[in-house]
């Protein structure tokens, strides 16, 4: 069964990035390294600092649509209560 990802890149400060991917090794590596064009390369997010899986990409698409909507507050606290001390976790999916 294929897998969907909604995820969090972040920089320092942290600021946020939602996105959606069907390869989240792929996805977070191409940030990493400046791959990617656009809202992520300019702000240096380069952390991946929460992600979830889901079964299908509409579920995905409609989580990752649900998530941009929220305030800030309610996403920091989304990647505390996973990722407290917002590490990078691309050390974690790429073991």
């Amino acid at each position: 069964m294929k897998k969907y990802y909604i995820y969090i890149m972040g920089n320092i400060r942290p600021t946020l990035y939602i996105g959606v991917t069907n390869d989240l090794i792929r996805r977070t590596y191409e940030h990493k390294h400046g791959l990617v064009v656009g809202f992520t390369k300019k702000y240096n997010l380069k952390r991946l600092l929460y992600f979830e899986v889901h079964c299908s990409s509409k579920e995905a698409i409609a989580r990752e649509k649900q998530l941009k909507h929220w305030n800030r507050q309610w996403k920091l606290d989304l990647i505390r209560k996973t990722n407290p001390t917002f590490k990078d976790l691309y050390g974690e999916i790429i073991a």
